[in-house]
């Protein structure tokens, strides 16, 4: 799901903390909100709007981190609502169901070891891309 790549970038030490946050802030968010991925996405949000008019390097990566979280409430809440239904709706489990938690799994794993990169690189000041949101972030976020 994402490929890195990093570029040095400059960026103070203060400005090096607020890009690392944002990553952290789904991190941290996680333990309250496991269940419930709308909790995450708000969180990002939130976080993302109080530093939209920071200098380029935070905003690129709130934005990115935004981004996939965004991505992940999609996958999450359809693996949630797919869940109840069969608890509660009357269907049955089944091959795709599993294949789908499966593959969700698979993707909250890797956004999780590629947020904790990424916020360990982000403190050093390296910037980092990630193989599909980075496109979507310079798209969006303008120097």
């Amino acid at each position: 799901m994402n490929s890195i790549k990093n570029v040095k970038f400059e960026a103070n030490d203060e400005d090096s903390e607020k890009a690392s946050n944002s990553y952290l802030m789904s991190l941290v968010v996680v333990i309250v909100g496991l269940p419930l991925p709308i909790i995450n996405l708000i969180a990002t949000f939130v976080f993302f709007l109080s530093n939209r008019k920071e200098n380029y390097f935070v905003r690129w990566h709130c934005t990115q981190a935004l981004l996939s979280q965004l991505t992940l409430f999609f996958v999450n809440s359809y693996s949630i609502w797919w869940t109840l239904s069969i608890f509660f709706g009357g269907e049955k489990f089944s091959n795709n169901y599993f294949a789908y938690l499966f593959i969700a799994l698979f993707f909250n794993i890797i956004e999780l070891i590629t947020t904790i990169y990424s916020a360990i690189q982000t403190r050093k000041g390296i910037h980092v891309e990630w193989w599909f949101f980075s496109s979507l972030t310079n798209l969006i976020c303008k120097p």
